[in-house]
C-alpha cells in the first residue's frame, strides 16, 4: 500500500518532543502509551501525536527521520505547530 511509511513527532506529558517512524502509526502509538514503545518514551506517558508525514519508500521515511531529529528544539516546534 502506498504513503504507509509514517514520520512521526510525539509529544510526551513531560513536555519533551520525540520523532519515530512506523508502518502503523495508530499501533505505533497505542506502544508508546502502553510502555511498550521507545525507551525513551517510557515513563514520559501519555503521548500526543504532533505531526505526520507520509511516504511511499522506507528510505524517503527514513531520511526524513534523521533530518527531523537533527533539527533544534525550537524548529521542532514550529514544524509541529507549537511555536
Amino acid at each position: 500500500m502506498p504513503d504507509d511509511h509514517v514520520v512521526y513527532v510525539l509529544e510526551c506529558a513531560d513536555g519533551s518532543l520525540y520523532t519515530g517512524y512506523t508502518t502503523d502509526l495508530e499501533r505505533r502509538v497505542a506502544e508508546h502509551n502502553d510502555g511498550d514503545g521507545a525507551k525513551y518514551t517510557r515513563g514520559r506517558t501519555p503521548v500526543v501525536v504532533r505531526h505526520q508525514e507520509r511516504y511511499e519508500s522506507r528510505s524517503a521515511a527514513m531520511s526524513r527521520e534523521y533530518e527531523i531529529k537533527q533539527l533544534t528544539r525550537a524548529q521542532k516546534e514550529r514544524l509541529v505547530g507549537l511555536a
